[in-house]
């Protein structure tokens, strides 16, 4: 495919994305029913629909319009590419622009220009102040691909070594000290014998320095209350050289779980009911997901404040029913990748005011400046 007939696909999924088709799904449908587009076409179109959905405001402002066709052409300008080298009406290529294509559009303002709907924007802003600048600024850029180095099978310098091997280039991240960024080829991780053999797992620095400040030590009963797919599962396991337990209320969630373990020489046993008393018990809650919105963009548009406020109810639910399966002088350990203190602090707060026989002894956010995604973790125990 050519470039043009690259950004022609873009703007037909983006199509689909406004509609109300799912991102992953609109882009897996393409790839379906498009069998002469090869790998290199199908990386580089979900690259251009992941940028404009991170920027979504932004460019529909730059171009004056939220067609996929405008959200092309507003990219195209937001990124200093001559617009008419792609619509060119060759081929696959996007009809040319109209005069009044060309002369619409503006400088986006507001909470434009932190692609953010306006509500969300002022939550972060009433937040941080400030700050809700540089982190909406983060949030409309890529992520890092990252690493864990998992201690069970490897060290840090062995599994660099491996990984090179296979032409992926990565370096050491001052926020963990088993997290490896990956600087070239990230695409060739899934196939490569460092990660088929379990020797590093695809996992964010900032949820590995998560695990990484957990008072965690070798014979500790340790429950993961809200599992999911398992990564922070797998790196406690790491730390302990021992069985975690790992549960979730969706238990098909859980389903990657144990092949993973498996691989990466872990003990993890999949409880249907937990029991307590647990030396540790972390609560990685359901949230927003607002300090991963890079990796997901299409969940900042898709939030609603009703969704909000439902999530917040679940955490503070499932604070209440894990604090019981917590030993007398064990660990609770709340955890959310949000950046709104809705989630974060003032659930804490309403959970100290509910229970006052804990006390809080640590609160840390992982920043998005500070390289990864933004984490936040409270330490609780009780009197």
């Amino acid at each position: 495919m050519t470039p043009a007939a690259r950004w022609a696909a873009a703007a037909q999924i983006m199509d689909q994305i406004s509609a109300g088709s799912p991102a992953e799904k609109a882009l897996t449908n393409w790839a379906r029913q498009s069998r002469f587009a090869g790998s290199k076409d199908r990386a580089a179109i979900r690259d251009h629909v992941f940028d404009i959905l991170r920027c979504w405001r932004s460019v529909a402002a730059l171009s004056g319009g939220e067609t996929g066709r405008h959200l092309v052409l507003g990219r195209l300008r937001q990124t200093g590419v001559d617009a008419t080298s792609v619509f060119t009406g060759e081929g696959y290529a996007l009809p040319p622009l109209t005069p009044d294509e060309l002369a619409a559009g503006r400088p986006p303002e507001g909470a434009e220009t932190a692609d953010m709907p306006d509500w969300v924007f002022d939550i972060l802003w009433n937040d941080l102040g400030d700050k809700a600048h540089s982190i909406a600024e983060v949030l409309r850029s890529r992520a890092s691909v990252f690493l864990r180095v998992n201690t069970l099978k490897s060290d840090v310098a062995s599994a660099q070594a491996a990984l090179a091997d296979a032409l992926i280039t990565t370096r050491r991240h001052p926020l963990s000290e088993t997290a490896l960024e990956v600087v070239e080829n990230p695409r060739r991780i899934a196939q490569s014998s460092a990660f088929l053999s379990g020797l590093v797992e695809l996992q964010d620095v900032a949820s590995q320095a998560v695990v990484e400040a957990l008072p965690l030590s070798r014979g500790m009963r340790v429950l993961d209350y809200c599992a999911g797919g398992g990564g922070k599962t797998l790196a406690m396991a790491a730390r302990l050289a021992g069985p975690v337990d790992a549960y979730d209320h969706n238990s098909g969630r859980m389903a990657d779980l144990m092949p993973r373990a498996e691989r990466a020489g872990a003990h993890i046993t999949c409880v249907r009911l937990p029991r307590g008393p647990y030396d540790l018990v972390l609560a990685d809650v359901p949230c927003s997901g607002s300090g991963s919105w890079r990796r997901a963009p299409e969940a900042k548009w898709r939030l609603t404040q009703t969704a909000l406020d439902a999530v917040t109810k679940t955490q503070a639910e499932i604070l209440d029913k894990v604090a019981p399966l917590v030993g007398p002088s064990g660990v609770l350990a709340y955890a959310t990748c949000s950046v709104l203190s809705c989630e974060n602090e003032h659930q804490i707060k309403g959970f100290l005011d509910r229970h006052p026989d804990w006390k809080c002894h640590i609160q840390r956010r992982f920043d998005l400046q500070d390289g990864g995604d933004g984490f936040f973790l409270a330490i609780l125990t009780r009197e």
